[in-house]
């Protein structure tokens, strides 16, 4: 009986581990998959918590505009621990979410440059408003259908003829 519990028990495991964590990942890093669900969950959960300490700073773009920007940039990369890299940049560059991941990442850099080159806080600000909606953008592109229908109803809610 015990032969036969380990047996459904290895089972069971080997298909979580097949439906959550990417095989080709195994061979990268030597965490086993609880402990890579731990640490998507701190990283994510760090992210989190550095873009809601970011609002305790909003009144300096700049210190906002770094705090924001590491978090979302935490929060975004931990599915990495999940997935692996290789299937996470192939994931992001997939044709059906290429501009919006260029998108991204592009006002991400441009919020860091307003922040630590240029030191304007307007720029800046409106560098991390741009970065909020490409991410907003970015997310909608894994659910499906979701992009069209935000934008059918930003059609809908922009129209001025009624």
């Amino acid at each position: 009986m015990f032969r036969l519990s380990r047996l459904i028990s290895e089972e069971d495991d080997e298909e979580r581990r097949g439906s959550l964590l990417d095989e080709d990942s195994d061979a990268l890093c030597s965490l086993s998959p609880l402990q890579r669900i731990y640490v998507f969950a701190a990283c994510l959960v760090a992210g989190l918590a550095c873009m809601f300490l970011s609002l305790i700073v909003f009144a300096k773009p700049i210190k906002f505009a770094l705090l924001f920007t590491f978090g979302n940039v935490l929060a975004v990369g931990s599915t990495v621990f999940l997935i692996g890299p290789g299937k996470q940049l192939s994931m992001m560059f997939d044709p059906i979410r290429l501009y919006a991941t260029a998108i991204y990442i592009g006002f991400v850099v441009l919020s860091l440059i307003c922040a630590l080159w240029i030191h304007n806080k307007i720029l800046t600000l409106i560098a991390i408003i741009c970065e909020i909606c490409a991410l907003i953008w970015y997310s909608l592109s894994y659910i499906p259908f979701a992009r069209r229908v935000v934008s059918n109803l930003m059609i809908r809610l922009c129209d001025t003829e009624l």
